[in-house]
């Protein structure tokens, strides 16, 4: 009643201006009656709102718009004024029903919405009667003109639903209107039949007084308009038409009828419609008896009395013309009392177009017992009518088409009435051989009878192609049971008939039929697809469906499969489609999929199949099982326990496999196809550790599968089969990162003279394995799982594997900081037992030495370090290599491979051996050209090994050394340029750089191990050789990234050292030996050359180094989460140990000196070094610093907070830079331009000129404190703030002269030309005001603000004022000036930095992100976290920093408790007794725990969150203080 009641107060809605109305409607009268025949001009555009205004609800104004038209028009002649404007009329009135709405009637702007709503429902009603007006004043002969536009405004939806509205005046307009309409046009009414019938006939229900009367009339018009009966004869005849719609909305049409007769029985109007109801059933059912009662029956005819009879029976069934019919397909097991219709699968059957058959619910002995009795006995009597009707025809003409009629009509109505109509008078008993039971069940039942005479007998028909729909009407009969006790007792009886062999092949046709075969793919095919069709069938019929596929794949009868083959492979190729989608899904995907029935089905099959792997299918279906097995769960998505059904299920693929008779490898394509994919894998496939483990585990258990095997020989078969060629090997070497040559390079262990560096690691590549490491890896598992079989490999491959083992072992010991995955990797072999000695104790390698030694003197590199490396861990001794290098004249002429082979040996062949490799060396060094010089087999190659061998001080003949010396010098006589002095290394070519390399490596020796004296031309050469090499390696630093270059570089550095130790070493004995004067020399030119030229190279390589250390902390920053309270993280920690010395030193030099007093420090002093390190110290953490990302700085920030660092740097500082930091000569210089200073100019440390000496502490203090207030600028305010007054005007002053312009204008440069892009931002910057404008733009949103910077610019607030704002909420537009002030002024970074750290904030604001209820900011100001600590009580959410920060989150209470805590905290500081006795009261714990907590925070926190609105700025920290 509420409800209606609300309806009636909305029905009579406010009408604020029906007086004025009225008054315009009385001066519209006055009006006309002075303008008479003058009216007719404008008469086409007022006559439709005049027509409305007639129509008016407020009948005093109805009223006087309808004297005003008889003034203008008497009766006689209104019909021709209608007519005139006719079309006019109609567009207004159309254009108000169609088109207008409350906010287009009225300005949303200024009239409330109540008023909005109340006018357009007066002028919808208006309109409504203002058509049915002009309906009835328009003369016949106009009415045809406006069928079109009538038509048009019939077709439209939104007319219609306004029989639906909630205002009862407008319901009661339209139902008027839909009368006028059946009486004036009623062939249009007809021709919309479909929606006029559901439109009034459904609403007779409504029993509002308003609507009543139009709606009855309505009714009444609609039923005289459109006859149903002989409109649903034709639909039946034509089924082109929608005639499924139609059927439900007669349904429909009919249950409210009913209802209304059974709730007022005795009213008169119940008694009418009970007549129309009976009259409507008699002349349907003669119409449906007509379409049945024919010999040959129109197929469209029985297909839509079908489906009309099933509508009728369930009108809730919705049924839809464009879906097909669903034939249920059913088992014993599966029938119950309950919901049994969710247990039937369903598959596409023929005879189903137009109709579905519905299976909501499985209905009881009579379906029929849920409809009104009004309809139950009518549509009862006409079911029987057509059944016996259509089972005469079956008996005495065997209509087929009667006989599929009969299966639909009795799928929809199987009572035991229409089975007991069905049998007729026959008397006969079933079978006589049938049990007790069945006897008994079938006297009881007649749908039991009908099944044994008749259904049994028609399913016996040869002659019958489809038999489908008999299967239904077997459905439909035991869907009469009574129990499944006796459900299961007929189905038990049928199956019995077929268990014999004879009985089988009674059926053996019909079983590997088409008609079996199809319903059994379809239902895999509806299994399969479970997830995608969810409404398909219940959980219990889903398992079982699946044990039916599992007992038709896994019984066979004679070996021979109960279904046809060609069935067994299509059920087979679902399944493997399906499984192969396993991986687009997720891990809960996956679970809940049908993966796990797939392996029970499987597993079933190969369990108890024979041969059944010979089918195509059936090993496609075992490789995916396996490759599933095979990968990583990170590729599958799949979970545990499905992975360990899948591992039994291929297991026992293979073993049924494996015990085949026959050559199995050549007939099976699984082992082919999965020995193809395990290579594929491996060689082209991106695997990590976790894939590779798998991988290795599930090969595992498949080559123990084959062991089982009668014959071991398929094993090695596999092994082959997986085995790359030579090329695929050479190719997978190639491929390998060739950083492994850095440390064999630098160590002198090999010697190259070409760039081979072309392969790196690439980003991409940091997890993944190259090719080569898990080829290896896959088929050692594999021989040694053979080898513990004792299985004897073929082929040499158990070496081949071997040896390509310790290759990809080697590369990975080679690696100079290997990355994780390689460490993991060798771990990993570790850990399975895959080892050189374990492989070489299972197996016969005897030959293995003899590969490697071919392959070292072939290739070399890695080959001839892996002997080296078994030499040198005695995994083969001395006496096993001697052979191979017993005959040294073979390993010449040199080639790389007898180079390196060479080298790896020297360090372990006898004094002789070395011996007689020199002897072979010495005389090729003599009489080189130019190319041969540079050559492997000329000068560079001999060289080289003579370094190798004269390494291990195997080589103490003086003169012999002394000889090779002067044959170098001739080299430099007779070939000059290929001496790489002071020259574009660029420019050099590998040859020439590499026999320099190994000049220089002979000169390092020579020092080392030659005691004979030298000439004075002799050490003028190794001297001058050495710094003229030292200076091409400073002028080429750019090309340190080469790595011959970088090698370069290494022994010429090595080359300084040795000379500058050698004369070190010199004693008054060994200075007579030396030339005159010598050591002067050196001491007075060499050694500063040396210096100058190092320092510089140290300070450069240092100062590009430290940029590229961050990024390793990048890659780690996860494990500094939020949950630390306050979270740091160190700079190198080598150069903080350096700085910690360092602060000891300068505090015992300028610890006594007051800050602002200016230190002078003497050049090169003890103090000047002492400072110098420190201040070069800092300048390369503030390179590091700069380099790092926000996140990064913030966390190194916070350690130098805690360690004070860098407020003793500012302390030192202020002592050591000068008080007019302008440079001397710029002082003279015209006024009107700026000068220069130590902070416009770049510092250039130089020790040669002595003269600049005394400014290089001043300057490069300055350049520190100008990185330092650039880099730093939140830690420098602190500092600053926090210092005493008189540091404070200190700094203040000397910054805001000396070094602000230069920092805002350097600011501002940067923004202007960053070419960093915001999506929905712009950012411009003013140099001449120091403003910074950036303007934020998403959707309608428009957010401008001004940054300004302070004259003391960074020391300063930055001030963020308000520029334009559209369509942000002042609060919050707040906030966010806030937060980008806060952004700005504790961000240890640039303005760009932080705007875009603002930026990303909003945008996750925007994004629906709630701001954390502490900071009221989405995104953490200093670890740059979201909010994710939850409130149990709010379910607000917080940052965890903030949480620490602030110290609420203790342990003694629970985070409910805090939270009530923290809400009064922040809402009274210092709330009274009477509120702390209610916060008590509210969490529960004692007055005094309360007083103890607020007493412990409000000191303490006071001064934290003093601290943390203080990096918003100093205005924000006033503000704070004066709300406190």
């Amino acid at each position: 009643m509420g409800g209606k009641n609300k309806q009636r107060t909305k029905g009579n809605l406010r009408d604020h201006d029906r007086r004025v109305r009225e008054a315009t409607q009385q001066a519209f009268e006055k009006l006309i009656l002075k303008v008479k025949k003058h009216l007719a001009p404008y008469l086409k555009s007022l006559m439709g709102y005049w027509l409305m205004a007639q129509c008016d609800t407020y009948t005093p104004a109805a009223c006087a718009a309808k004297d005003a038209f008889e003034a203008a028009f008497p009766p006689s002649k209104q019909p021709e004024a209608i007519a005139f404007c006719k079309d006019e009329i109609t567009i207004v009135l159309q254009d108000h029903l169609l088109k207008e709405t409350p906010d287009t009637l009225s300005d949303p702007q200024t009239v409330p919405e109540e008023e909005r709503e109340a006018k357009f429902y007066r002028v919808v009603t208006c309109s409504l009667l203002a058509l049915k007006k002009l309906l009835c004043l328009l003369p016949d002969n106009e009415l045809e003109s406006l069928e079109e536009k009538f038509k048009s405004l019939l077709s439209q939806n939104k007319f219609w639903k306004y029989g639906k509205h909630s205002v009862p005046q407008i319901r009661s307009a339209y139902f008027e209107l839909v009368s006028a309409l059946c009486q004036r046009i009623p062939q249009l009414m007809k021709d919309e039949a479909s929606k006029v019938s559901p439109s009034v006939l459904l609403s007779i229900d409504d029993s509002d007084p308003v609507v009543c009367p139009a709606l009855w009339e309505a009714v009444l018009y609609t039923l005289t308009t459109v006859e149903l009966i002989p409109f649903i004869d034709t639909v039946l005849e034509d089924t082109g038409l929608e005639h499924g719609q139609l059927f439900n909305h007669l349904a429909e049409t009919l249950s409210s009828w009913e209802a209304k007769a059974d709730i007022d029985k005795d009213d008169k109007m119940a008694q009418n419609l009970e007549n129309v109801l009976s009259n409507f059933w008699e002349k349907l059912s003669e119409t449906c008896v007509k379409k049945i009662n024919e010999p040959e029956a129109d197929v469209k005819s029985v297909l839509g009395v079908s489906s009309l009879l099933q509508v009728l029976q369930k009108p809730k069934s919705s049924l839809k013309s464009n879906k097909r019919k669903m034939v249920k397909v059913r088992f014993a097991d599966e029938i119950s009392e309950g919901n049994e219709s969710e247990k039937y699968a369903s598959s596409e059957g023929e005879n189903s177009e137009g109709s579905e058959l519905a299976t909501e619910s499985f209905p009881t002995n009579n379906s029929l017992d849920i409809l009104s009795p009004l309809r139950e006995k009518p549509l009862e009597d006409l079911v029987c009518k057509l059944a016996e009707m259509s089972i005469n025809y079956v008996n005495e003409q065997k209509s087929e088409q009667h006989l599929r009629f009969l299966a639909t009509l009795l799928d929809s109505f199987s009572s035991s009435q229409v089975f007991k109509m069905l049998l007729g008078d026959e008397k006969e008993n079933i079978v006589k051989a049938k049990s007790l039971e069945i006897t008994k069940l079938a006297q009881k039942n007649p749908a039991v009878q009908f099944l044994y005479r008749k259904l049994i007998g028609w399913l016996n028909e040869d002659q019958r192609k489809d038999a489908g729909f008999l299967v239904d009407i077997l459905y439909s009969a035991l869907r009469c049971c009574d129990s499944d006790m006796e459900r299961k007792d007929v189905l038990n009886d049928l199956t019995t008939a077929c268990s014999s062999s004879d009985k089988h092949a009674l059926v053996t046709s019909w079983l590997k039929g088409n008609i079996l075969g199809e319903k059994l793919v379809a239902l895999a095919d509806g299994l399969c697809n479970k997830d995608l069709e969810p409404t398909m069938s219940s959980d219990s019929h889903f398992s079982e469906g699946w044990t039916l596929l599992s007992l038709v794949l896994s019984q066979h009868v004679k070996n021979d499969y109960l279904i046809g083959e060609v069935y067994v492979e299509r059920i087979i190729d679902k399944l493997h489609e399906t499984l192969s989608k396993t991986k687009k899904l997720s891990e809960a995907e996956n679970s809940d999929s049908s993966v796990s029935f797939i392996c029970d089905v499987a597993y079933n099959y190969f369990s108890s199949a024979k041969g059944c792997l010979l089918m195509p299918s059936s090993e496609d279906l075992l490789l995916t099982l396996f490759q599933l097995c095979a990968q990583s769960k990170e590729k599958t998505h799949l979970p545990d326990f499905l992975i360990c059904k899948l591992k039994n299920t291929w297991l026992s693929g293979v073993n049924l496999l494996v015990h085949q008779t026959g050559s199995t490898h050549k007939q099976s394509t699984f082992l082919q196809l999965s020995a193809l994919w395990l290579k594929t894998q491996v060689q082209s496939s991106s695997l990590d550790n976790t894939s590779l483990q798998v991988l290795l585990s599930a090969v595992d258990d498949l080559l123990n599968t084959l062991l089982e095997s009668e014959g071991t020989y398929l094993l090695g078969v596999y092994i082959e089969s997986v085995m790359p060629n030579n090329s695929e090997w050479e190719e997978m070497r190639q491929s390998l990162p060739i950083q492994w040559l850095y440390r064999p390079l630098l160590e002198g262990r090999l010697s190259l003279n070409y760039e081979c560096f072309k392969t790196d690691f690439k980003e991409q590549d940091t997890k993944t394995l190259p090719s080569h490491l898990c080829t290896s890896a896959l088929l050692s598992k594999m021989i040694f799982v053979a080898l513990k079989k004792k299985i004897v490999l073929e082929n040499n491959v158990l070496e081949k594997i071997i040896a390509e083992l310790l290759y990809s072992l080697q590369w990975c010991e080679e690696l100079d900081n290997p990355p994780i995955f390689v460490t993991g990797f060798c771990e990993m072999l570790q850990k399975m037992n895959i080892t050189y000695d374990n492989l070489c104790v299972l197996g016969n390698t005897s030959g293995l030495l003899h590969l490697l030694f071919n392959r070292s003197r072939e290739n070399g590199t890695l080959w001839s370090l892996i002997i080296a490396k078994l030499i040198l861990s005695r995994s083969i001794s001395s006496d096993e290599v001697k052979p191979h290098y017993k005959r040294k004249e073979s390993f010449f002429p040199l080639t790389e491979g007898n180079l390196h082979t060479i080298q790896s040996l020297c360090p372990f062949l006898s004094k002789e051996d070395k011996k007689e490799f020199s002897a072979q060396c010495i005389p090729a060094l003599l009489g080189w050209t130019k190319e041969d010089l540079c050559s492997t087999d000329g000068g560079f190659g001999h060289l080289a090994i003579f370094n190798s061998c004269l390494q291990t001080r195997s080589i103490d003949d003086g003169e012999l050394l002394h000889g090779i010396l002067k044959i170098i010098i001739s080299w430099k006589k007779e070939h000059e340029d290929i001496f790489l002095f002071s020259c574009n290394l660029s420019e050099a070519s590998p040859e020439v750089l590499g026999v320099n390399i190994e000049i220089i490596r002979f000169l390092s020796l020579f020092l080392k191990y030659c005691s004979s004296p030298l000439a004075q031309s002799e050490w003028d050469f190794i001297m001058c050789s050495m710094l003229a090499w030292l200076e091409t390696t400073n002028e080429n630093q750019a090309l340190y990234s080469v790595p011959l270059i970088q090698l370069f570089a290494c022994v010429s550095c090595d080359l300084a050292c040795d000379l500058s130790a050698f004369f070190d070493s010199t004693t008054l004995d060994t200075i007579g030996n030396l030339p005159v004067n010598l050591i002067s020399e050196w001491k007075e030119f060499f050694s500063q050359g040396i210096h100058s030229l190092l320092l510089p190279l140290l300070v450069t390589v240092t100062g590009k180094l430290m940029p590229e250390l961050p990024q390793y902390d990048q890659d780690n920053l996860k494990s500094y989460g939020d949950e630390e309270e306050e979270p740091a993280l160190s700079p190198p920690a080598v150069l903080m140990s350096l700085l910690s010395t360092q602060e000891d030193l300068l505090e015992n030099v300028l610890g006594c000196v007051p800050v602002g007093q200016i230190v002078t420090i003497k050049p090169l002093s003890e103090d000047f070094c002492y400072v110098l390190g420190y201040l070069l110290t800092w300048k390369l953490i503030l390179t590091f610093f700069k380099a790092a990302s926000s996140q990064l700085r913030a966390l190194y920030s916070m350690y130098l907070r805690k360690t004070k660092s860098l407020n003793k740097l500012l302390y030192h500082l202020f002592r050591l830079m000068p008080e007019n930091p302008t440079y001397g000569e710029t002082a003279i210089e015209v006024s009107n331009k700026d000068p220069k200073t130590f902070f416009t100019e770049e510092l250039q440390l130089s020790i040669r000129e002595t003269t600049t000496l005394p400014y290089h502490i001043p300057h490069l203090a300055c350049s520190v404190y100008h990185m330092t207030l650039k880099d730093l600028p939140a830690m420098v305010r602190l500092w600053w703030n926090s210092s005493e007054k008189r540091v404070f005007n200190i700094v203040d002053r000397f910054t805001s002269k000396y070094v602000s312009s230069v920092l805002s204008f350097q600011e501002i440069s940067s923004v202007q030309t960053s070419t960093q892009l915001f999506n929905g931002m712009t950012v411009k910057a003013r140099a001449t005001t120091r403003e910074v404008m950036a303007t934020y733009t998403i959707e309608d949103i428009v957010i401008e603000l001004i940054i300004q910077l302070p004259s003391n610019y960074p020391l300063g607030s930055i001030t963020v004022e308000s520029g334009k704002r559209v369509g942000v909420a002042v609060q919050q537009w707040r906030n966010w000036m806030l937060q980008l002030s806060t952004y700005l002024t504790h961000q240890n970074g640039s303005i760009m930095e932080g705007l875009a750290l603002w930026k990303n904030n909003v945008d996750k604001r925007f994004e629906g992100v709630e701001d954390c209820m502490i900071c009221f900011s989405v995104i953490h100001g200093f670890n740059y976290s979201l909010p994710k600590k939850a409130c149990r009580t709010c379910k607000k959410k917080f940052h965890s920093a903030c949480l620490s920060k602030v110290r609420w989150c203790q342990t003694t209470y629970s985070f409910s408790q805090l939270h009530t805590f923290i809400k009064a905290f922040m809402n009274n500081l210092y709330p009274g007794i009477d509120s702390k006795g209610q916060l008590a009261k509210e969490i529960g714990v004692p007055k005094s725990r309360v007083q103890i907590w607020f007493s412990s925070h409000q000191c303490g926190c006071l001064k934290t969150l003093k601290n943390y609105l203080w990096r918003g700025g100093l205005d924000q920290f006033v503000l704070f203080n004066k709300k406190v």
